[in-house]
């Protein structure tokens, strides 16, 4: 998403803006070499970015935050089309409901989520069009 961002905003890919672009494969790791200076800038998850900072394991007088990307789309569930032939009408829909109802404070913590939300494919537009941008999926999909 990072990369939908840059497009969106700039019009280029990174790799037009940057003179370098490297993926470290992990969002910690992605801090730790900001916070190093090996990379310049990094993108990381929020979730992450808060519990290093609960840890005490940034150093802001190295590394901050100077932009935020608006919400999207994310960690989706999906369940297969046979699932209600193979264990009832209606499964899929209870799978459904009982996600979307769940409120216990340590079955979500499993996930870790603090809830969940009903969405449609129309949501991960900007997901579609960051694949389809950067040539990892077809447009016609």
């Amino acid at each position: 998403m990072p990369e939908f961002f840059l497009r969106q905003h700039y019009g280029q890919a990174p790799e037009q803006l940057f003179s370098r672009v490297g993926f470290s494969g992990d969002h910690n790791r992605t801090i730790s070499l900001v916070q190093s200076g090996a990379f310049e800038l990094g993108a990381v998850n929020y979730a992450v970015w808060e519990a290093e900072q609960a840890k005490g394991n940034i150093d802001e007088s190295k590394v901050r935050v100077i932009w935020a990307s608006p919400e999207y789309p994310d960690y989706q569930w999906s369940i297969r089309g046979d699932v209600n032939a193979r264990f009832g009408a209606g499964f899929k829909e209870k799978v459904q409901q009982a996600l979307l109802e769940m409120t216990d404070p340590a079955l979500l913590a499993a996930f870790p989520r603090s809830g969940f939300v009903a969405a449609s494919n129309d949501d991960y537009a900007p997901i579609r069009d960051t694949a389809v941008a950067i040539g990892i999926m077809d447009p016609a999909r």
